[in-house]
């Protein structure tokens, strides 16, 4: 029997604005109906972390229905308040959706009975997770009146613009529904036939994973242009523990228990996210039973591993104790799964850091990696890439992080123009990066709603993965895919970094970058934090212990009142750590190390703050609301994280050390 694609629908419920004004919220939530006018602010940069915080993702069913939005700023929305509500549409400002991949975030909204979410933009994980559940979204506020009015709605109403396969999947209710109709012949995904033309990286290795025949699964066309809908062949597939039961869950009962993962060889999962939950779990969880309920992603996870032949990178013992995790999965798949050249898919939003290796690597939702496992390919509408040529040489004590701050307080991402891009890399100051620094402009390529970033591989990276990988010298060369002379971008940016100093984002968003001296007044900190996936790296380790150092001769310490952490991103760097003297250093200076893990960035290890009026300065890569604790989060470099814990306030190396008459850090 053919599957029903949809023609018209027919939105129900009540419409609920996220305003600024908190008043004119909580009336709605009183069962007020607001009626509309432009004049009403609406909040933008809405995340997934505060559609589902971090502890609500511990479930992956119905349940989360029950806490829709608890996380939005301001502590209005209570439990059960959308789906008690009786809302079926949900209308917010610029960047719905922003941050993590989790679907939980729509997945809590549907569930909780909204139909629909409109916003002024809507993020491109996000809106391709609502896709794929069946959550419709439009950008088009003139739908609201026709809601009102009852009306029934085409269903071009919220495909125009899209590509054909999202079309396809929205008609369907969903990407299990249009995959079952595409297994069963019912319906042919688009393969481009597009003549040679010159090609951006990205769009080179598209063109080279794209399924051109579906029958028979080969792969590679002449070329795509951005816009193109078409399946990709990945050539590695990862989750990690707080996404592979739900992700698990989606393959079941959308293909059937007895579905196998294609080709397990390359798929990877890794407990890797709550390693350290149980030592910042708030007594009012477990009494909500969280603890058990945590604990059974990690079982859930071992159980579909062992059962489809996965491999597992999991926790760590030593001396018989548990003390934390192999890696978080971003760094281990740059240690020893990617390569240039490959397209790599997996469960997290920071899987672009991979983009460092001349990879096209990103994050999906939980049914898209559902999926995956099974036809081992990946739906992708060709992005439009906009690229960044960098020059200069940066002054001592200014680093790739803040490069990056710099790039996300332009206007092109603070405006959305950003969402959906791929940002690539390029020019003399990229060259002159060590790999670990081009990771750190990749890994936050996301953080700009982009959909991912990349660097062209040279002999950095050559020389990097030579002695990790089973490919010689010339078969990594090989893989190398560099842009064409010629290829079109969405918008080119030449940036002059030698003037370029120390910045700090500020709390709330990682694109309100400002540069460390235009702060203002004093910002004494209580936290600061060196670790994640972005600021755990080796690289990152030598910066706090240059500044660690420096400061040790000066007869320095770090300050009272402050707690500093620092978490290896694997057990290699902290090996590495160690084998360089920076682990005693480190602990001489009475830091505190913790084992690899995601931890305070997520929520779940030390490092988080307990009270909002804590004020953390964090080498990680997003200081969304409610993101590492009730405080308030400032991002910055780890020269300067290192700097503003023996200073006792936000600051730079160079400011720290200038009455010391010592030569700034990372001279």
């Amino acid at each position: 029997m053919q599957p029903t694609r949809r023609t018209s629908v027919r939105i129900t419920g009540r419409i609920l604005y996220l305003t600024r004004d908190p008043d004119l919220l909580q009336r709605q939530l009183d069962g007020e109906d607001l009626e509309w006018d432009e004049s009403i602010e609406l909040i933008d940069n809405i995340s997934t972390d505060e559609i589902t915080p971090s502890w609500i993702c511990y479930y992956y069913d119905e349940k989360l229905a029950d806490y829709a939005l608890i996380g939005l700023r301001g502590g209005l929305i209570k439990p059960n308040a959308i789906k008690d509500g009786d809302f079926g549409v949900i209308v917010s400002g610029l960047s719905k959706g922003c941050g993590s991949s989790r679907e939980t975030a729509p997945f809590s909204e549907l569930k909780a009975g909204v139909h629909l979410v409109v916003a002024r933009s809507i993020e491109k994980i996000y809106r391709q997770n609502c896709q794929n559940i069946g959550l419709l979204t439009s950008t088009d506020f003139g739908l609201l009146d026709c809601i009102k009015r009852g009306e029934e709605l085409p269903i071009d109403a919220f495909t125009d613009g899209l590509d054909e396969i999202s079309a396809q999947v929205v008609e369907h209710g969903g990407l299990f529904a249009y995959n079952r109709a595409r297994l069963a012949g019912h319906v042919a995904p688009p393969i481009p036939k597009r003549s040679p033309r010159p090609m951006t990286i990205c769009e080179k290795i598209i063109a080279a994973h794209a399924i051109s025949d579906a029958s028979t699964g080969q792969t590679g066309v002449d070329a795509v242009v951005p816009g193109d809908s078409l399946f990709a062949r990945t050539d590695v597939r990862f989750t990690h523990e707080y996404v592979t039961p739900m992700a698990a869950a989606l393959f079941r009962s959308g293909l059937g228990d007895d579905a196998t993962v294609s080709e397990p060889g390359s798929v990877f999962a890794f407990r890797d996210h709550l390693t350290f939950l149980d030592s910042v779990m708030p007594a009012a969880h477990r009494e909500l039973g969280l603890d058990v309920q945590a604990a059974s992603l990690a079982t859930a996870q071992e159980e579909f591993c062992a059962e489809q032949g996965i491999k597992l990178y999991g926790e760590v013992t030593r001396d018989g104790k548990l003390v934390g995790s192999e890696a978080i999965c971003h760094n281990k798949v740059i240690e020893e799964l990617a390569n240039p050249g490959d397209l790599v898919t997996g469960t997290d939003s920071h899987t672009c850091m991979a983009g460092a290796l001349g990879c096209f690597a990103f994050g999906v939702g939980s049914t898209d990696m559902a999926n995956a496992w099974f036809t081992r390919d990946v739906r992708v509408r060709v992005p439009e890439t906009a690229r960044f040529v960098l020059r200069g040489k940066l002054s001592p004590g200014v680093v790739a992080k803040d490069v990056i701050l710099q790039l996300l307080s332009m206007d092109f991402f603070k405006s959305g123009e950003g969402i959906g891009k791929v940002l690539e890399f390029a020019g003399p100051a990229v060259r002159d990066m060590e790999l670990d620094e081009r990771a750190t402009l990749t890994n936050m390529a996301v953080e700009a709603g982009g959909f991912t970033g990349i660097v062209e591989a040279d002999e950095v990276v050559v020389d990097y993965l030579k002695d990790r990988r089973s490919l010689s010298v010339e078969q990594l060369r090989a893989g190398i895919v560099r842009a064409d002379e010629g290829a079109s971008y969405c918008a080119s940016f030449d940036v002059d970094l030698a003037n370029l100093e120390p910045m700090v984002a500020t709390p709330g968003d990682p694109r309100n970058g400002v540069r460390l001296t235009q702060l203002g007044d004093s910002v004494t900190i209580d936290i600061a934090y060196g670790g994640s996936c972005t600021g755990g790296k080796k690289a990152d380790m030598a910066m706090y212990a240059n500044v660690l150092e420096q400061a040790k001769q000066a007869g320095m310490k770090i300050a009272d009142g402050v707690r500093f952490f620092i978490q290896f991103g694997s057990q290699e760097i902290r090996a590495d750590a160690i084998g360089q003297g920076f682990y005693a250093l480190f602990e001489e200076m009475g830091v505190e190390l913790i084992d690899p893990s995601c931890g305070a960035c997520i929520k779940a290890g030390p490092g988080v703050s307990e009270r909002a009026d804590e004020v953390t300065i964090s080498a990680i890569n997003r200081n969304f609301p409610g993101r590492s604790g009730p405080g308030q989060v400032y991002l910055a470099s780890p020269l300067t994280v290192a700097a503003s814990a023996i200073a006792g306030h936000i600051c730079s190396a160079d400011e720290l050390f200038a009455a010391s008459n010592l030569a700034p850090a990372g001279q």
